[in-house]
């Protein structure tokens, strides 16, 4: 026999989603601000010269900046204003979360400062995605004050003046970026942040998959090629979509109990431990780690000291250096965002507290042992597998085809499967709650009428 949230779910459809008036609403608010967010990728940063930076772009498309453009939905390509996208703000949430594990006065804000300690953890990373904005900015800022080999500068006028005002330009960008995805997951559906870069990426797959053709057309890839590429593009959304929708089920058991005249309880559920808890954050954390500081490298390569050169030329796309590193950073966050996110001596606890246990598995100390244990196990699988899957572009970028690989290659389907399931998971679960609440206003009619 089906549950009640079974049954609930079977009944959605298109006529209680027309009467799930602030669900609409939600969706509304979510796609204007997203909508907001495309208009500011093709507004410019005053001050450059389009040629000139159009040239500089063109030469190093392939590469990092090539990739970190994808992320931003086109807008390092137009050197708009929303450039830096929101990896500052990634970055920071990274490095509060690390220090929030290690420092032990910010550990203890975490634990017992409850909604109020956590807000101020959330200060703290704005403020630290201020600081990391105003350095990249200012990075790239400076870049675009160098001359080229031809002795032009991508700024109109190199000075004092520019590299305020486009510094100031890139943080005011970023932070406007960052309130607009707070705005989308309190008053919208999904999580702001990573529907951003969802956007961006669905944004430039159109014009990539063009270009992929295009260039078959011109014959500087094979027909080969080409279907190699769409079939790898089709087989990873499908293994991504798998893997994602696994889980581990572990089987909970409800004791009976006496309640008046009648034995109550006895119930058995299921608690799912996913393969992949961490979801895609390992993979946003490590490209924004990873991306930025090769993007700045990269920009201050051609004019830059000696000992740049080289590690820009070490940490470019394809280099064993750039695999290995994107590689670890990703298991890392695999293993680190999973413990985040689920403390089995909590959910031991809570299954405690409510009477449930595992069949064989002794509550309370056992039951988070054995839980840890199962999860550790589906970690590691988890994070082979998002590694995989993260460096496929990486293996094969190379020639004309380098940046459309990764765009249609494993982190940016992971990111797109991940961010859509999420938010489709979000919607039906506000129109399982408006049928809820439905349901209960009936039983009430009934009661009155009665």
């Amino acid at each position: 026999m089906a549950s009640a949230a079974e049954q609930l779910a079977s009944n959605i459809n298109f006529a209680s989603f027309a009467r799930a008036k602030e669900l609409q609403q939600r969706i509304l608010f979510t796609l204007a601000v997203l909508v907001a967010y495309r208009i500011g990728t093709y507004i410019p940063v005053p001050g450059i010269d389009p040629q000139q930076y159009q040239a500089v772009f063109d030469s190093q498309a392939s590469g990092v900046i090539g990739v970190f453009n994808i992320f931003s939905g086109g807008a390092v390509e137009r050197m708009a204003i929303f450039a830096l996208n929101v990896m500052p703000y990634i970055s920071a949430s990274i490095i509060m979360q690390l220090m929030a594990a290690t420092v032990p006065s910010l550990e203890k804000l975490k634990k017992e400062g409850g909604e109020q300690g956590r807000k101020q953890i959330n200060q703290y990373s704005r403020y630290l995605t201020v600081l990391l904005a105003t350095v990249q900015g200012g990075a790239i800022a400076v870049s675009m004050m160098q001359p080229s080999v031809d002795g032009n500068t991508v700024a109109l006028d190199p000075g004092l003046f520019f590299l305020v005002t486009t510094t100031l330009t890139f943080v005011g960008g970023t932070m406007l970026l960052m309130w607009m995805g707070e705005q989308i997951t309190s008053r919208g559906v999904g999580n702001g942040i990573s529907l951003i870069i969802f956007t961006g990426i669905i944004a430039v797959v159109p014009g990539l998959i063009y270009s992929l053709f295009e260039q078959a057309r011109q014959g500087q890839i094979t027909g080969g090629a080409l279907l190699g590429i769409m079939a790898l593009m089709l087989a990873t959304f499908v293994f991504v979509v798998f893997i994602e929708r696994s889980q581990r089920r572990l089987l909970v058991q409800y004791p009976k109990r006496q309640q008046g005249q009648r034995m109550v309880g006895g119930d058995t559920s299921f608690l799912p431990l996913k393969l992949n808890t961490a979801g895609v954050i390992p993979a946003i954390f490590a490209t924004s780690l990873l991306l930025l500081p090769t993007t700045v490298a990269n920009m201050w390569a051609t004019t830059g000291p000696e000992w740049l050169q080289t590690i820009a030329a070490l940490l470019g796309r394809g280099q064993p250096l750039f695999i290995a590193f994107y590689g670890a950073m990703v298991i890392f966050f695999a293993f680190f965002y999973t413990s985040i996110v689920f403390n089995p001596e909590e959910v031991s606890e809570n299954l405690r507290k409510y009477g449930g246990f595992l069949p064989g598995i002794r509550p309370g100390k056992r039951t988070a042992e054995y839980l840890d244990y199962v999860l550790t196990r589906l970690t590691v699988i988890g994070a082979l597998y998002l590694a995989v899957v993260c460096l496929i572009p990486e293996v094969l970028t190379g020639g004309a085809a380098g940046a459309v690989t990764f765009a249609l290659g494993g982190t940016a389907i992971l990111i797109i499967v991940s961010v859509a399931m999420d938010t489709v998971t979000q919607i039906q679960s506000h129109l399982l709650a408006h049928q809820y609440e439905g349901l209960i206003k009936k039983q009430r009619l009934r009661g009155r009428n009665r």
